[in-house]
């Protein structure tokens, strides 16, 4: 018999940290699209539409400062996996390929039930 795994307490922050980035960019006007997109590149954390375009959100959670911000742990290597999964999404969903995409980052830190929300558009380019 197959046995599913508990997810970890670091696994469950990190699920309440996405769904309230999630309330947070909805609350902005953007609505969501889906989800935690896996693909042999790595993951999308969400993908929201704003307007005619797509946003892919990177959220990063810190529940204390001592490491450094969220948007600080986002090297150059986590940037190539991000622009590589939305390129797989953008593949494997070719009505968005001609439309507006920007990668966001949202960073929270701090207890989550009394979290500094952090939103940096246009955080990731190409370049």
């Amino acid at each position: 018999m197959l046995q599913l795994r508990k997810p970890t307490a670091k696994q469950r922050q990190g699920r309440a940290a996405e769904q309230l980035a999630q309330r947070f960019l909805q609350q902005h006007g953007l609505r969501r699209v889906t989800s935690n997109y896996h693909c042999r590149h790595g993951e999308i954390d969400l993908i929201m539409r704003d307007d005619d375009g797509l946003v892919f959100v990177e959220v990063r959670y810190r529940s204390r400062a001592g490491h450094g911000s969220g948007l600080d742990s986002i090297d150059h290597f986590k940037q190539q996996r991000l622009l590589q999964a939305a390129r797989h999404y953008l593949a494997k969903h070719p009505r968005w390929l001609n439309r507006p995409c920007r990668f966001d980052v949202i960073s929270i830190d701090g207890a989550l039930e009394m979290s500094a929300v952090q939103w940096i558009s246009n955080a990731i380019s190409e370049n």
